[in-house]
């Protein structure tokens, strides 16, 4: 029978899966979309956190670290629905997958270790189906293919930085300040580079704010608080594992709600579901040549 926990986990990966749909229920452009996220997902923790009679204190040190990732995080969610505005939500999902390349990569670099055959031979297969998926992709999607694997390194470079921070910093106060960090970076973003989507962000529909105001609380500021509090009856690596599941997920609720606009070539699905796999059972056998 499948336990409680389980279900949580499963549901918890569902409602991340469900993130990329709203790249398209969102009619805005991707830079205020995701400046708005931060910005709700920042209201909520902070508030829940003032409920909960959390402490806010961290150090100075402390502090410009959580905001220099938190602009990195920023950046990864922008360029994410970048990707989907310029290609679709199946692109960006299955190139989101290259982020545990990266994290291969990078891992050795921040902590000083060897790199491992396992984590060579993932590169090549990872490697080879994005490849597949690049010259199997209509022409008009490459863009958004390429942005997808910019959003995938950024995602593996905030993992591994937050995995630097001390461990002493709760969960809650890393997302509320990264949150922060996010909404100052996009908001310098946002003034100097693209200063026509202030007007986006002065004139949001009804809609979008609705659809953003979901986004923020149940799919950002929710999803952080459980999988932190999952944490304490599931290993993180079996919460990674599942993780993984995120683009199958994804994938299956855009071509349910989309439809056409969301169907791909067979070469597609069989390139992302060998990457998936492979990505997978990279995590299994590590875990068992480190025991």
């Amino acid at each position: 029978m499948i336990s409680k926990v389980q279900l949580r986990l499963q549901f918890l990966v569902l409602l991340w899966g469900f993130t990329g749909v709203f790249g398209k229920l969102v009619t805005m452009s991707a830079l205020p979309m995701v400046w708005y996220r931060v910005l709700i997902a920042a209201v909520v923790v902070f508030f829940y956190m003032k409920f909960r009679k959390m402490d806010f204190g961290v150090s100075k040190n402390e502090l410009m670290k959580l905001l220099a990732i938190g602009g990195i995080v920023g950046i990864h969610w922008f360029t994410f629905y970048l990707s989907i505005k310029l290609s679709n939500i199946s692109i960006a999902l299955s190139t989101l997958s290259m982020g545990a390349l990266f994290s291969a990569v990078l891992e050795p670099i921040f902590f000083k270790r060897r790199i491992n055959l396992l984590e060579i031979i993932l590169a090549i297969i990872v490697s080879a189906c994005v490849a597949v998926i690049f010259n199997a992709s209509p022409e008009d999607y490459k863009l958004g293919i390429i942005i997808g694997i910019l959003c995938s390194f950024l995602s593996a470079l905030f993992a591994v930085l937050n995995s630097t921070l001390p461990k002493t910093i709760k969960p809650t106060k890393v997302t509320l300040f990264e949150m922060i960090g996010g909404f100052i970076t996009l908001s310098l973003i946002m003034v100097v580079f693209q200063p026509e989507a202030i007007s986006e962000v002065i004139h949001i529909s009804w809609s979008n704010l609705g659809w953003l105001t979901l986004l923020g609380v149940i799919f950002t500021a929710f999803a952080q608080i459980e999988s932190v509090d999952l944490l304490k009856h599931v290993s993180a690596f079996t919460l990674m594992l599942n993780v993984n599941l995120e683009p199958i997920y994804g994938i299956i609720l855009a071509s349910l709600i989309f439809g056409d606009s969301e169907h791909m070539t067979p070469v597609f699905y069989i390139a992302t579901g060998v990457m998936l796999l492979s990505i997978i059972m990279n995590g299994i056998l590590k875990t068992r040549f480190s025991k």
